[in-house]
């Protein structure tokens, strides 16, 4: 009889660890776009644009993504730059426009998603700015959240998030 018990309690426990890890996908899934939300609806009012952020922070190398985020609840825009084989994250205040600050990248995820989208850069023949530019021209009233970088079937194309009062999509640009 204890034999029996344990033969079922793996199958029950393995069904409640899945079913547990697909709440918190869920939940994590919902906070990310209740986050999205956030963000876009702040960068609706933010002074300063994504195409700005992109032009602040050439001094400090070439661009190769860029976003607006929230961090300790206030807007602020991210702007990932290469140069000479490193990688930094150069802050841009989201209201005057200038650099805030500029820190190194060198381990981690953020290290790994910015060599991977140097590597698109690296293949393109249009800036992120003139990306998000010809995004913005498609598509009227909207505004930029963020420009990402990525290799499709080896041909470099960028992801740009639009939002426009409630509306949030992502247009792909061919680099």
């Amino acid at each position: 009889m204890n034999t029996t018990r344990k033969t079922w309690l793996v199958p029950v426990l393995a069904v409640t660890a899945v079913c547990w890890g697909s709440t918190l996908a869920a939940q994590d899934k919902d906070e990310q776009e209740g986050n999205q939300a956030a963000v876009a609806k702040a960068v609706l009012s933010a002074r300063v644009s994504l195409e700005r952020g992109l032009s602040a922070s050439a001094s400090h190398g070439r661009a190769i993504s860029a976003k607006f985020e929230m961090e300790e609840g206030k807007l602020q825009l991210s702007v990932y730059t290469a140069t000479g084989g490193k990688f930094f994250e150069v802050v841009v205040d989201a209201n005057s426009g200038a650099v805030d600050k500029t820190e190194p990248i060198g381990e981690g995820e953020d290290y790994t998603a910015a060599q991977s989208q140097s590597a698109a850069m690296a293949k393109a023949k249009v800036s992120l700015h003139a990306a998000v530019e010809s995004a913005l021209r498609g598509n009227a009233g909207f505004r930029a959240v963020s420009v990402t970088p990525s290799l499709k079937d080896g041909h470099a194309v960028a992801d740009v998030a639009l939002a426009k009062g409630e509306e949030l999509k992502t247009v792909s640009v061919p680099l």
